[in-house]
Order: structure tokens, then C-alpha cells, then sequence
């Protein structure tokens, strides 16, 4: 059975053989919009938001509200400086603080002084009354008497002129130049009333930003990281508690807020705050104190800003946390530079030094203590030793002699002060350093014997400093008895010296003061560093170092010179002496010396030779090739004195030249004397010479021998 089939639909594939033709229909309306449209609005918003978020764009807004803000800051702090200036509000404010604190004394003292400015401001204020009529009459008089004087003068040129209109010509010169006067305000005053409110805001705006007048998030970046941030309890719990140290982490976690037990009350401390630390069980001091550097960053401070010292109790650190970049500022000048006035005593007198970290002075006796200073090289070693010296000068009675082995003149204004004074870095000069040493040993010798003789026997302090003096341990020369200068063998002749005059020197006030630079066991041995009372160091290279400068003691209890900044804490040194106030339960002390330069030095030097009678200043032992002149040379030696004792005379005369003068004894000098005609004479049982006697008999011996020529 066969049936039709009828299509229902158009078929629309294409013939095989007819070209195939692709049509494209585009709806232009809907083709143009994307599958998800977003509304403009939103797009707008996100791109605001992406701009108002980026990072240039805040850090230019708080660049501009910051500045302005400081102006405003700025117009608060001055408004509040005029407000304190003109009323009692200061003395106010810190009544009420004193009273707070407890401190009853200061409140009174402030009390005071408020009743004194309201009685001085009262009295300004009567005066003004007065002010206005006293003005008045005082520019009425002044003007008078100037018209008059110019009329004066005016007359007077016409007399020389024989010229009458000449009586008014200085009296139309000044009135001429007021017009000149006023004209030049009149063109001046326009740009100066347009720029001065400028300026006005620009002085508010510096008042501002020197004080950071202006919110937190104002600020730059490393203040509101909280560099400079006050140290408050929870800051220093949370820098321990970050500290790495498990136990202690521990700990503080499992106190909570009771964590701030562990601290004492922070106190101001100077430039700074301290506060004792009282450390958990199971917690050493030595885990702390080694991690310097981490607890300085987590308190927001550079490492030399924490210092961190054992004190008496246990388990138990103190830690002095200075104000950011305060140590950076300098301390200021010697007092012996600002005050003419100070005065030395050796025994009882403290040598004004600087400032410890507190910001307290820092002064330290001299009396009877073995001095050592060293440090690396160019950190204010011979300053800081330099400025107890000249302290010291100002004390008549004590004696210097000096070498200064580094010889660029640093110690040149001693000349004068001191009776020995050797400059130079050479051999022949350690050399010259070495038998002045020893010969510092002959006179302590003389002083213990004379001291046996008679108990009660008192003796002039003598100071016998080497600077530089790692050259003379390090010295190669080898003397003509086969001992060498240097080395510290017991033929060591520089060596055995110093101990010498370590062991026994302190009782009779021979004193040995010593500067080095980066001490090693052969520059600076060890019995010859132990010896010294009072050691100080400035910035050194390692920790053994530090232990060789200052000992063992020091440096276990936290003195760290190993750890300043070598160029930036120049003259800053760590002191380990009991003749310096150091905090209870510390075994050294961080001092800040003050700098001396050469120019005042040299006025402090010169008033300290106004002081004593004229010293003869020996500076090298010359040569004796040539036949000497005794009494010429006894002549020389009493420098500026009136009168000499015969025992210095010849102690003079021996550091002039040993190989000349060195045997002499009384008889020597006595002979010498009484062939020229020259008698010594006794007072207080000691023999005396007269410079002026001795002066005499060299004029009339040159007198006749140019008699005999002629």
C-alpha cells in the first residue's frame, strides 16, 4: 500500500549542489547590551572607591590635613604659652601636680612662687596708670629739647655762613627725612599687611609640626608606629612577653593583667624612664640582658636606647629606657668652660665629668686612684682624660708629668703646669716616657722612706700620665742592660714600673694615669689593667674586649662598651671606679663626658698657671755632646719661681740631663753654688735657693767675662 507524503514545514536545507550561503542577523538592540549589565551608579562608586582607597591618595590627604592641622596646633600651644605667661596657670598646674604626687615641699615652693608673680604682675599693672602721663611729658620734653638743639644749630651755621635762611635748614632736614620716612612706610605697608598674615601662618604652622600638633592618624608613619611612644606598663609587659623566651612568655600569658606586678613604678630617669623588672621563676637575668636588641625594638627603640643593669635583688633587672633620639642631642659644655669660678681640691672635690643617662652629673674623685681610659681609636679618649686633668690643675698642689705619646699636640697647654711634658710618638720618646716612670718609682721610694722617718710626713700629689700608652708596652728597643722598654716580662722596664707604682704609689700620692686604644693582652697586660681604681671605657670592638677594659664584674653586671656606636657615642664612657656615684646593686656607670676643645682648654690651663708660683716645664732630655753650663742650667730650672728647695733643684737638673747632672749630690750642687758666690739658706728645716741670687752671680760672671775680652 503506497500513500503521499506531505511535508508540513518548507524544507530549507539547501541543494547539494548550490552554493552554501551564510547569513548573519544582527538585532541591534539587544546584541549591544553585555549578558549582566551593571548600572552606571555602581561603576561610578567603585571607581571613587578605588581612588579615595589608594594608598597615594591617603597618604596626600593626611599630608594635607596634617599641615593644616599644625597650624591649628600650633595657634593652640601659642594661645596657651601667652595665656601662662600673663597668668598664674603654670604655677598652678604644677601645684597641683606636686600636690598629687605627695610632694609637699615642691607644692609650697610653687605656691611661692605664684604669689611672687601676682605681686610683680600687680605691680605692672599699677605702673601702667602712671605710664601715659609719664609718656607724654617725656615726648613733649624730648621734643622741645630736639627742636631746640636744631634750632641751635641752625643758628650757628648761619653764623659761619653769615646766611640767615641757614637757622631753619637743619629744622627742614629732619623734617625732610620723616616725610622720606613715611612715604617709605606708605609703599612697604600694602605688601607687608598682605604678607604678614602669611607669615603669621607660617610661624603658627612651624610652632605646630615641631610639637606634632595634630591627631594620631595625622602623624607620619614612624610615629603612629610608635617610635618615641611613651613606656607605659602594658608596653614593657608586652616587650618582655614578645622576648622569645618560652618560660617567660609563659608566664606572662598565664598572669593576664596581674602581669604589671612584675614591674616597680616607672620612674623619669633624666632624658628617660627606669623601671626593675622582677623576672618569674625559671626566668635568668642573663636571658634578658642577652636579647638587648629585641627588647629595645619591641619598646620601639633603637638598641644603644636600652640599657639594662642587675641590680641588688634577685632575679631581678633594671632597665632605662631613654625618650627617642635623646641621646643623640649633645649634653652641653664643662662647667670649667662656663664658670670661671670652679675650683679644685684633690682630696675632697669631685672632677665634673658629664652627665649619666639620667641627665644627673656625672663628678668623680681623683683622690689617691690609679686611673685607666681607653677605647678605640678617635672616640674622645685623650678629651675625656684630658678634662679631669684640668680639673685638676686648678689644685696648686698638685703635680703633673706628662707624656703624650701621640704628639700632635693635645696636652701642649700643660706646658707650664706640668714639670715634665714629652711630646712624640717615636722610640726616643717612649724611651723618654719610660725613665720618667721610673724615675715617678725613685720619688715614691724617697716618699716611703721619708714616711718611715716621720709618719705625719705629708707629700704634694704627683700625676704621672701616659697617653697612648699602648706604644710603650709595645715599644721594640732593647737598652744597653739588655732590657727591653716595652713587653710585660718582669725585665719589662715600662711594665715594672707601672707596678710599681700600682702596688705602692697610692699611699704616698704618686698617681698613674693611663690612656690606650684597643686593648689587647699585648698592649695592655693584665696586671697592669687590674691595677688601676678607676677604669673607663669608650666604644670598643668586642665583648672580651670590654671584659680586659673594665673586668669581669663589670660587664657580667651589664656594662656594655662592646655595644655603643662607634663615631655616633663619642666621649661616651662606661665607668667602673668607686671614686663615681653608681646606682645601688650596679657595678658600672654610663657617663656622657663633656667635650673640651683645644681653645678652652688652653684659657682653663691659663688659669690654672695664674695659680701656681711659675713651673719650669722639662719637655726632652737633651743631649750632652757639648759641655754643659751648671749654673746656667740651675738658673733654668726654677722657671718662674722665687725660690727652689735644693733636693728639686737637683731632681730638675737630672731630668735636664741625666748623663750631666744624674750623679750629682748636695755637695755637687753646694760647691757650684758657693764658687759663684750664691748661698743657700734654711726655712721650715729645709734649704732653700733664691732664684734672684742665682740670676745675680750669672750677670756679674758674664760681666766680667766680657771685661776680660775687652
Amino acid at each position: 500500500m503506497s500513500g503521499t507524503v506531505v511535508h508540513l514545514h518548507k524544507d530549507t536545507d539547501p541543494p547539494t549542489d548550490a552554493a552554501v550561503v551564510t547569513t548573519l542577523t544582527v538585532v541591534p538592540d539587544q546584541a549591544a547590551e553585555p549578558p549582566a549589565s551593571v548600572p552606571l551608579w555602581v561603576r561610578s562608586g567603585r571607581a571613587v572607591r578605588r581612588i579615595a582607597t589608594d594608598e597615594r591618595t591617603v597618604n596626600a590627604a593626611r599630608t594635607a590635613a596634617r599641615h593644616s592641622l599644625y597650624v591649628a596646633g600650633g595657634a593652640r600651644i601659642v594661645a596657651r604659652r601667652a595665656w601662662d605667661g600673663r597668668t598664674a596657670a603654670r604655677y598652678e598646674r604644677m601645684l597641683r601636680a606636686a600636690e598629687a604626687a605627695g610632694n609637699h615641699e615642691a607644692a609650697a615652693e610653687w605656691e611661692e612662687r605664684g604669689q611672687r608673680f601676682r605681686e610683680a604682675r600687680h605691680r605692672r599693672r599699677m605702673d601702667l596708670l602712671h605710664s601715659p602721663l609719664d609718656a607724654a611729658k617725656g615726648v613733649g620734653i624730648s621734643a622741645g629739647m630736639g627742636v631746640g638743639g636744631l634750632v641751635l644749630l641752625g643758628i650757628a651755621m648761619a653764623v659761619a655762613t653769615k646766611d640767615p635762611t641757614e637757622v631753619v635748614t637743619p629744622l627742614m632736614a629732619v623734617i625732610k627725612f620723616i616725610n622720606l620716612m613715611i612715604t617709605i612706610v606708605r609703599v612697604v605697608w600694602g605688601p607687608a599687611i598682605t604678607i604678614g598674615p602669611f607669615l603669621a601662618l607660617l610661624a603658627l604652622w612651624s610652632v605646630g609640626a615641631h610639637q606634632h600638633a595634630a591627631p594620631q592618624w595625622a602623624l607620619p608613619a614612624n610615629i603612629r608606629n610608635g617610635e618615641g611612644e611613651p613606656i607605659t606598663p602594658s608596653i614593657v609587659v608586652k616587650a618582655l612577653r614578645d622576648l622569645g623566651v618560652t618560660t617567660l612568655r609563659k608566664a606572662i600569658t598565664e598572669m593576664g593583667d596581674a602581669g604589671a606586678s612584675m614591674l616597680s613604678p616607672i620612674t623619669i630617669a633624666g632624658c628617660g624612664v627606669e623601671v626593675d623588672v622582677t623576672l618569674p621563676s625559671g626566668v635568668s637575668t642573663d636571658e634578658v640582658q642577652s636579647r638587648r636588641k629585641k627588647l629595645a625594638e619591641n619598646l620601639s627603640r633603637h638598641e644603644h636606647e636600652v640599657f639594662i643593669t642587675i641590680p641588688q635583688a634577685a632575679r631581678t633587672v633594671r632597665l632605662w629606657i631613654a625618650d627617642s633620639g635623646a641621646l643623640d642631642e649633645p649634653i652641653g659644655p664643662s662647667p670649667l668652660v662656663t664658670d670661671e669660678t670652679v675650683t679644685a681640691n684633690y682630696k675632697t672635690g669631685k672632677a665634673p665629668w658629664g652627665q649619666d643617662l639620667r641627665g644627673d652629673a656625672a663628678t668623680i674623685s681623683l683622690y689617691q686612684r690609679h686611673l685607666l681610659v681607653t677605647g678605640l681609636s678617635n672616640q674622645g679618649k685623650t678629651a675625656s682624660l684630658r678634662a679631669l686633668a684640668l680639673w685638676l690643675a686648678l689644685d696648686r698642689s698638685v703635680q703633673f708629668w706628662i707624656a703624650d705619646l701621640k704628639g700632635i699636640g693635645d696636652w701642649a697647654m700643660f706646658e707650664g703646669i706640668a714639670k715634665v711634658l714629652i711630646e712624640g710618638p717615636s722610640d726616643e720618646h717612649v724611651i723618654q716616657a719610660t725613665e720618667m716612670v721610673e724615675d715617678a718609682v725613685e720619688e715614691m721610694n724617697r716618699r716611703i722612706e721619708e714616711r718611715r722617718r716621720d709618719p705625719g710626713a705629708v707629700f704634694e700629689p704627683l700625676i704621672v700620665l701616659v697617653d697612648e700608652a699602648q706604644l710603650a708596652f709595645m715599644c721594640p728597643v732593647v737598652g744597653d742592660d739588655k732590657r727591653p722598654y716595652g713587653g710585660s716580662k718582669a725585665t719589662s722596664r715600662y711594665f715594672m714600673a707601672v707596678r710599681k707604682i700600682h702596688n705602692q704609689g697610692r699611699a704616698v700620692d704618686v698617681l698613674m694615669w693611663q690612656g690606650t686604644q684597643d686593648p689587647t693582652d699585648q698592649n695592655l697586660p693584665k696586671l697592669v689593667r687590674e691595677g688601676a681604681h678607676t677604669r673607663a671605657s669608650l666604644v670598643l670592638g668586642t665583648e672580651s674586649q670590654a671584659r680586659m677594659a673594665l673586668g669581669d664584674k663589670a660587664v657580667d653586671g651589664g656594662a656594655a662598651p662592646h655595644l655603643l656606636r662607634q663615631g655616633l657615642d663619642k666621649g661616651t664612657l662606661v665607668v667602673a671606679s668607686d671614686g663615681i656615684t653608681i646606682p645601688a646593686g650596679q657595678s658600672s656607670i654610663t657617663v656622657r663626658t663633656h667635650f673640651i676643645d683645644d681653645e678652652p682648654a688652653a684659657e682653663i690651663a691659663a688659669r690654672a698657671k695664674a695659680l701656681r708660683d711659675g713651673v719650669t716645664t722639662l719637655r726632652a732630655i737633651e743631649s750632652d755632646d757639648e759641655e754643659r753650663d751648671a749654673l746656667a742650667d740651675i738658673a733654668a730650672v726654677f722657671g718662674d719661681a722665687d725660690r727652689a728647695l735644693t733636693r728639686d733643684i737637683l731632681k730638675r737638673l737630672d731630668t735636664l740631663s741625666h748623663d750631666a747632672y744624674g750623679d750629682w749630690t748636695f755637695n755637687d750642687l753646694k760647691r757650684v753654688l758657693e764658687a759663684a758666690g750664691v748661698e743657700a739658706y734654711k726655712s721650715h728645716g729645709l734649704m732653700n735657693v733664691r732664684r734672684d741670687d742665682v740670676l745675680r752671680a750669672l750677670a756679674e760672671r758674664d760681666d766680667e767675662g766680657s771685661a776680660s775680652a775687652s
